[in-house]
């Protein structure tokens, strides 16, 4: 690969065709994924793959989403939701949500991460939809059967931190990590250094677009430390509301702190950033209540 400049690197490769595996090798012949894999062959060790996006076909085109006030959320493991946990086999239970009432799917977390089963929050390739639950095309045609059954989707992604197994990021670039900023996962994101603000940003809208997705709900923002002028999650969404104006789009976050200066409404009731967050102070409480515990988000 040559360098470009401001950390880029290019490589020109004839034949190459979707499903083509490829690695990257680093100068001490470590191999290791593509950071921006679209999706990976077995697990975040192998290789990645590459991906047409525009294989997929698309069949309920007409869908142009629900309004968040009608929202009856859903939230959804794909691993333990069908006793196979794939996206496809949760096709076959979408008439059970619709006839339950539901009117949104959170799907939580897929970006892919370390072992088969996890709840998703330590995901490491941000682009890549987790390989045990299938593939790009098996995520696209479950949201699709959704919009054909009137469900929303919107999906969970954590952009805080990595996970510990699959990381590479350190290794390719240092950079990508802040040394004195420290969240309780590792080092902070270095949201103010341009290339990693690219490839942050452009998570999210690649998940709206290339997926059909109707929202995502943003992990533990109040562990997204910026201190650049415009903070990262305001031009995200920024950048979501300008590039996507054909259907409604729900961002919602989780905050620890609960506050509400990223949820503006404009004269007319619309939010020109996110739509709405969760209510922690509640759910802690029933927690609390429920269960005895009194540790650390309960205390």
């Amino acid at each position: 690969m040559q360098p470009r400049g401001d950390g880029w690197f290019t490589l020109d490769v004839s034949g190459v065709t979707p499903g083509t595996e490829y690695n990257f090798v680093l100068n001490d012949g470590m191999v290791v994924p593509d950071p921006a894999s679209r999706a990976q062959k077995t697990d975040v060790n192998g290789p990645s793959y590459v991906v047409d996006p525009g294989s997929y076909t698309w069949r309920n085109t007409g869908w142009k989403g629900s309004r968040w006030e009608q929202a009856v959320v859903y939230e959804m493991h794909t691993g333990t939701f069908t006793p196979e946990g794939t996206f496809r086999a949760a096709i076959a239970k979408l008439p059970y949500l619709a006839e339950l009432g539901v009117t949104v799917i959170e799907v939580m977390p897929v970006a892919q991460f370390g072992g088969e089963r996890g709840w998703g929050y330590d995901g490491v390739l941000l682009y890549a939809p987790h390989s045990a639950y299938g593939t790009p095309d098996d995520f696209k045609a479950f949201i699709d059967a959704a919009h054909g059954y009137g469900l929303s989707v919107v999906l969970d992604i954590v952009l805080n931190h990595f996970g510990p197994e699959g990381n590479y990021l350190p290794l390719l670039a240092p950079a990508f990590f802040h040394k004195e900023r420290m969240t309780p996962w590792g080092n902070g994101i270095a949201y103010d250094v341009d290339a990693v603000r690219r490839y942050i940003i452009e998570a999210p809208l690649y998940w709206l677009t290339e997926y059909h997705l109707d929202g995502l709900r943003f992990d533990a923002i109040d562990q997204i430390e910026d201190s650049s002028a415009r903070h990262v999650l305001v031009e995200i969404a920024q950048r979501i509301r300008e590039d996507i104006t054909d259907r409604p789009i729900h961002l919602t976050t989780e905050d620890s702190r609960n506050i509400i200066s990223l949820h503006p409404r404009d004269q007319d009731g619309n939010a020109p950033l996110f739509t709405a967050e969760w209510n922690d102070d509640f759910h802690n409480a029933v927690h609390v209540f429920a269960t005895g515990e009194t540790q650390a988000y309960y205390n």
